[in-house]
């Protein structure tokens, strides 16, 4: 009996085996039919599973007689499951139609390319640091926006100022002067502004931060060469909202702010203030400040009017005022006296508003008008000079758009004014003024799911350095679902002007004026071309990979160099021959559940080039990395590690410096309306102070080392967010 039923259970079993099945599925996008490449095939309950191939299909062997269910996964589609009995007629293949994700909420809409299409459709590569990333950073410096930009790929901020930490911001290694900086599109950072700029603007009522890489000079005029970096603010909703931030910081510094808002029937507002101050700090005893001694308030009111959803009108004002002074420690706490003697002093005030009426013609049609007047007053004193200047400019803008369903065109009219009233006295002046109207008009052509075009033409003209034609066209090709590529070139232009890094450096102590009638306009050919990639693996990975590449050329470069008529005397000039930058960078973002990691590399190569000759662009590392990596219970708390790596740098006398990792890490935890927070920022305390002195000379007049490393070394901060 034992024998009959054991050769029972073995043919049973053998029958089992023989009933094993194949399922076969091809998978497609269920508004365009397109095969989705990549997708994530599981079967539940089992370690059975597959990923669909370049024509779609998904093939998974040796599945057991029974109902069974499919779980499909893929990056920006909704998950879906499908349940099958087997067995199956043999040759069979399933199709699976899956739903594109909805973005409600979560589509980023870009407003530097003046197209209401989403960061995914844009031809244009651009990079935005969206509100939660803004969120987590301020959480670490929330005076200044420099930690945003200085931790993005591809950006290097660079201090100009050993004891007041002035500090400019270069995009693949072109200097500041070269990439426009906006606020709502409005251009309100440039000139005597630039050295101050990104210190003086808080995160906290941005909503996003948006960064063009590349020639952007057809869309905004002249100084967009290597870009623009938009500032996206924070807009009223229907729910209140009501925020605040109280922030210390182990080197003496303080951050009070508070930001409200809210949308009625017809009427808006958001308010944003904010207190920051510092306390002069010496970490490394030389008995200069390596952060100076700060005191700056900001206000930012903005109304917003709603006549009808087709009339809208915003009127904001951003106005600041600052102290901030460095030098000698004893100067800074007592007062000079004729053995301490030396300071850098820096006082500015800001004021600009910005006016938009936006009207809905019908449908399709849309007219904008632009207005925003901006003054900057700023007076830089030294122990044995004193330099006093204000900038006045205005920006002015018609623009009419109209959106179809493959087609999206804006043309438009500008007049950008700009003029700096020099008043130092008893020296030659350094007044400069500029008037631009330019006519710009842009397309944007869906040309079928796959191709996306983008193209437009500028035409400039200045008062002291005459016409300028931008063209600029970017392409977008969707390869397979998940991976897309660009491709974009433009023409720049740059009105000279003596506001640079190195005039900010000497104070603009002995800089001659500009002679219009010897100096040229810069110009300047740009491309990119950049690949991308997202996907999800094992239904729980997520991945994305960036891979751009980059080149510029300036011609024409206008550069400050020593008068070699008079001693100590600086002019400006064009140079012969060009500059140009070139390289790479790679950018990887992985997640795990609760786990992202970001990962980012840079290479730049930029060389001044003339009489056959090739230099090194001082202070500017070819090897950049950034490793960042977050573990987040969503609205519980997060804590994340950063790394940065510095690659060597030519100083101005041709040695080498040395690399360096800056690391660091923060924590915070959430309640409902509360959050308290924890930075240690640049753990080991990598300071350039470690690598060698600062200075050279005597106490009364000492002669500053260029800066490329952090001089402020280590820093804990911490503090409260509220939210009402």
């Amino acid at each position: 009996m034992k024998i009959i039923i054991c050769w029972v259970g073995l043919c049973v079993n053998f029958s089992s085996l023989l009933s094993q099945n194949t399922f076969t599925a091809i998978v497609k996008d269920k508004e365009t039919k397109e095969v989705l490449v990549g997708v994530n095939v599981i079967l539940e309950n089992s370690n059975r599973g597959g990923t669909t191939n370049l024509e779609g299909i998904v093939v998974i062997n040796d599945i057991p007689v029974g109902s069974k269910t499919f779980r499909y996964t893929y990056m920006g589609y909704e998950t879906c499951r499908d349940t099958v009995g087997f067995p199956i007629e043999k040759g069979r293949i399933f199709v699976v139609l899956m739903e594109p994700r909805s973005h409600e909420g979560e589509e980023i809409m870009v407003t530097a390319m003046r197209s209401s299409r989403t960061i995914e459709e844009t031809p244009t590569r651009v990079e935005v640091i969206a509100a939660e990333e803004l969120d987590e950073k301020a959480t670490m410096k929330p005076g200044d926006i420099r930690m945003q930009l200085n931790e993005s790929t591809g950006i290097q901020v660079q201090q100009t100022s050993a004891t007041s930490a002035n500090a400019n911001f270069r995009i693949q290694g072109l200097d500041g002067r070269y990439t426009q900086l906006l606020r709502d599109g409005f251009p309100l950072y440039s000139g005597f502004a630039g050295g101050l700029s990104i210190m003086q603007i808080p995160p906290l009522d941005l909503k996003q931060i948006e960064i063009v890489k590349g020639s952007a000079s057809t869309l905004y005029g002249g100084g967009a060469i290597a870009g623009v970096v938009n500032l996206v603010s924070k807009e009223p909703e229907e729910e209140k909202e009501i925020s605040m931030l109280l922030n210390g910081t182990s080197a003496g510094g303080y951050d009070l702010s508070a930001y409200a808002a809210q949308k009625y029937d017809h009427l808006g507002y958001t308010l944003f203030v904010s207190g920051n101050g510092q306390t002069a700090y010496d970490p490394d005893n030389d008995n200069f400040s390596d952060i100076p001694d700060v005191t700056r308030f900001t206000v930012n009111p903005n109304i917003f009017y709603y006549h009808d959803e087709s009339s809208t009108a915003s009127l904001r004002l951003n106005a600041s005022v600052e102290k901030r002074l460095g030098g000698d420690m004893d100067v800074i706490e007592n007062g000079s006296n004729d053995v301490h003697t030396y300071f850098e002093k820096n006082r500015s005030q800001r004021l600009s508003t910005q006016l938009q009426f936006e009207k809905k013609i019908d449908r399709v049609r849309t007219l904008i008008l632009k207005q925003s007047v901006h003054y900057f007053g700023r007076r830089i004193e030294l122990q044995d000079y004193r330099f006093k200047g204000y900038q006045v400019g205005s920006y002015s803008e018609l623009a009419y758009s109209q959106v179809m369903n493959s087609n999206e065109w804006t043309v438009g009219l500008s007049l950008w004014t700009d003029r700096f009233n020099d008043r130092q006295k008893g020296a030659e002046s350094l007044n400069l003024s500029s008037t631009t109207v330019g006519a710009f008009a842009q397309n944007n052509w869906a040309i079928s799911e796959k191709i996306k075009l983008e193209s437009g033409v500028r035409a400039d003209y200045e008062k002291n350095y005459g016409f300028f034609l931008l063209p600029r066209v970017s392409a977008f090709y969707k390869i397979i679902p998940g991976l897309t590529t660009r491709l974009g070139f433009g023409l720049g232009y740059k009105i000279p002007n003596i506001f640079n890094e190195e005039s900010e450096e000497v104070g603009f102590r002995n800089v001659r004026p500009v002679n219009v009638n010897k100096a040229r306009a810069e110009t300047s050919t740009g491309a990119n071309w950049d690949v991308n990639y997202t996907g999800i693996f094992l239904g729980q990975w997520t991945l994305s990979i960036n891979q751009l590449f980059f080149y510029t050329r300036l011609d024409k470069p206008f550069v400050l160099n020593s008068d070699s008529s008079a001693n100590g005397v600086y002019i400006f000039e064009n140079t012969k021959g060009y500059t140009d930058t070139k390289g790479f960078e790679s950018n990887l973002k992985v997640g795990y559940g609760r786990f992202k990691l970001f990962a980012g590399y840079t290479f730049t190569d930029i060389q001044r080039h003339a009489e056959n000759l090739a230099q090194t662009i001082p202070v500017t590392t070819k090897h950049r990395i950034g490793l960042v990596l977050i573990y987040e219970a969503e609205g519980k708390f997060r804590i994340g590690y950063e790394a940065y790596y510095t690659g060597r740098q030519k100083l101005s006398n041709g040695n080498d410096t040395r690399d360096y990792w800056i690391q660091g890490v923060m924590a915070e935890r959430k309640w409902n309306h509360f959050s308290l927070f924890v930075n240690f920022e640049n753990l080991f305390d990598t300071r350039q102070s470690r690598f060698e002195s600062m200075f050279t000379g005597t106490r009364q007049q000492p002669l500053f080392k260029e800066i490329y490393a952090p001089t402020d070394g280590f820093v804990t901060n911490a503090g409260i967010k509220i939210r009402l």
